[in-house]
């Protein structure tokens, strides 16, 4: 519960102090809520990302473009698969879900975290398409 407030308080934080760079992100969550970092993406989480990319994408923190095509690339090379679909359904609800057991719920933070949170999913699927 404390590392949940300490997030909160760091995502408040953050949103005040205006854009960061990822590293800067995670860094202040790190500091903020003791070692909380964002989960880990790889191709067991293809689904998920493919999922919160349409949340993402549905909820404005990222333009549909660019984010729409990966998430498209990302479903199709998943379709049929019945873990990945369960972590789509969890990624359009908001709920990313790492490679490492560790799971970012965008909708417990601020509007400028969860398009910081958006970007890295974005940047991070890339290299899984």
């Amino acid at each position: 519960m404390k590392s949940h407030i300490a997030l909160i308080a760091g995502c408040l934080a953050l949103s005040v102090a205006g854009t960061a760079s990822a590293a800067d992100l995670l860094g202040s969550l790190k500091s903020q809520a003791g070692n909380l970092s964002m989960p880990e993406m790889g191709s067991s989480t293809m689904g998920n990302a493919a999922g919160v990319l349409q949340y993402c994408v549905k909820n404005n923190y990222l333009a549909g473009g660019d984010a729409s095509a990966v998430k498209d690339k990302l479903l199709g090379a998943v379709t049929g698969q019945q873990p990945q679909q369960e972590g789509y359904a969890s990624g359009a609800k908001g709920l990313l879900q790492g490679t490492d057991g560790q799971s970012f719920d965008l909708k417990s933070v601020s509007g400028k975290l969860k398009t910081k949170a958006c970007d890295y999913v974005l940047k991070n699927a890339k290299s899984l398409v």
